[in-house]
């Protein structure tokens, strides 16, 4: 298949060359088709939100957490902002090269309606630089606590989506570890993180659960799914949640107990948003 086959109708050419998506001929390698493909389901997932806000009657502000290179802002900038001429793409990252490299290339092909901000997603929650109304917060792959924090910014700017692809989360599974073998003494449970490996997998998704809990405390309807076939990443849980209202009365109750019954007790202020 040709690499034009695999690219949107209107979507730039350029930009998929500035990003290393596509060869300076216009090639796609095996890397990087993996990697469209990836920020490509993705959008599949966030257009529908777009539309629902553009149903409103406004146009989405998006803001993107541990943004890297911004391949996603770009490319939701370019398949769904341009044409409309309105609504704003906001990246957040701490690395201060990649968010200068980000606003020359925006300057470069015109796309007027994205900012980038080297903040982290902890600071960025207090920040006057961005809109005090956000409709869509995405974090794809935000390392460790960035993800946590981008959730708290959802929370303290009342947005109306979330969306999640979480990455390394080590302070659960470090907690895990530190208390093993009181674990193993106390019940079988313990076994489920006894080998290292485990530890990993079982911290990553007691993180997960959690988030997903304290989401729904807040009001938000929360689905998880995956991103693509586990073939093409290992970091491949997408959570989803729109903010309704009406919150689910025992989601924190139920994030607290599952901290004490796992021995993680100290970690209850850390997930306490």
């Amino acid at each position: 298949m040709s690499a034009v086959a695999e690219i949107r109708p209107g979507q730039s050419i350029e930009l998929l060359k500035e990003l290393h998506i596509l060869t300076r001929d216009g090639q796609l390698n095996q890397d990087s088709r993996r990697k469209l493909k990836q920020v490509f389901h993705l959008c599949g997932f966030i257009e529908p939100l777009i539309n629902e806000v553009r149903a409103e009657g406004r146009e989405p502000v998006l803001v993107d957490h541990g943004a890297g290179k911004s391949y996603l802002g770009f490319i939701l900038h370019d398949l769904f902002l341009k044409a409309s001429g309105g609504g704003e793409v906001h990246g957040i990252e701490t690395r201060g090269d990649l968010v200068e490299r980000a606003r020359a290339l925006a300057d470069r092909l015109g796309f007027s309606r994205m900012r980038f901000h080297g903040i982290s997603a902890a600071d960025a929650i207090a920040s006057a630089d961005l809109p005090a109304h956000v409709d869509i917060v995405t974090a794809l792959h935000a390392c460790d606590t960035a993800t946590d924090d981008a959730l708290r910014f959802a929370l303290a700017r009342r947005a109306r989506f979330v969306v999640l692809v979480p990455c390394c989360q080590a302070e659960v599974a470090a907690a895990l570890r530190a208390g093993k073998a009181a674990a193993l003494s106390r019940s079988a449970l313990g076994e489920l993180w006894r080998h290292p490996i485990h530890t990993r997998e079982f911290g990553s998704l007691v993180t997960n659960v959690l988030r997903c809990l304290l989401l729904e405390s807040h009001g938000y309807r929360v689905s998880v799914t995956e991103l693509v076939g586990w073939e093409h990443s290992m970091k491949n849980e997408l959570i989803v949640a729109r903010r309704e209202g009406a919150a689910r009365g025992n989601a924190r109750e139920r994030a607290t107990r599952i901290l004490e019954e796992l021995g993680l007790g100290e970690l209850a202020g850390r997930f306490a948003y």
